[in-house]
């Protein structure tokens, strides 16, 4: 059966997203990624002009979904913004695989190797890195409103120093290899979050055991 055409950009997104988290891009190889989709180069080429079009698209397209999933969903519409950001912490932590924790965060990973090097990279992740501090920065505002988070912190310089830090514990998971210390790290960040709060609640429940 032929497949549709966005069927088969879906297909070479998917697998150059992997092929990219797992090697970087410029080590990524447009044969691994065309390898295990038994598609040819001139499906991919049909789509994608070239291998630095098919990078942008995995930015635009595929990176973006998945801070979407991992990141912004759990935090949106949370009563509580403090708790919805702990839970997408919390979430992102439970539902990283072994590898994923050897790999890091994708996004991290594209902006060391790639910001410097070229413009159109640069710009894109650092528009998904806006998307996430602006999150995290409007829930902190729309708390500050419900009275459930301290008045006098600033939601945008907060938002800035948590995905910081998120991505620094994750980078230092990654250099470690280690569940456990990211762990670690994860608990600090996430008493820091509690910290926000006008009053601590020793009843909130906050995250899994």
């Amino acid at each position: 059966m032929t497949k549709q055409p966005e069927e088969t950009r879906q297909q070479l997104l998917e697998a150059a997203f992997w092929e990219i988290y797992r090697r970087g891009f410029q080590a990524a190889s447009i044969d691994q990624i065309l390898r295990g989709t038994g598609l040819t180069k001139g499906a991919l080429y049909h789509h994608f002009p070239n291998k630095q079009a098919l990078g942008y698209a995995v930015v635009d397209e595929s990176l973006r979904a998945w801070l979407q999933k991992h990141w912004l969903s759990p935090m949106e519409g949370a009563e509580d913004p403090l708790l919805g950001i702990e839970a997408a912490i919390e979430g992102a932590l439970a539902e990283m695989t072994d590898e994923m924790l050897a790999l890091g965060c994708p996004i991290n990973n594209l902006a060391q190797e790639m910001s410097q090097v070229d413009e159109g990279f640069r710009r894109r992740l650092e528009l998904l890195l806006r998307m996430w501090r602006g999150a995290i920065a409007a829930g902190l505002e729309e708390g500050q409103k419900q009275g459930q988070v301290r008045p006098m912190i600033d939601p945008q310089a907060t938002a800035a120093f948590l995905v910081a830090a998120i991505e620094g514990i994750l980078g230092a998971a990654k250099n470690a290899s280690s569940r456990d210390a990211a762990r670690t790290m994860i608990d600090v960040l996430l008493d820091f979050i509690d910290g926000l709060r006008p009053e601590r609640d020793p009843d909130a429940v906050r995250r899994s055991a």
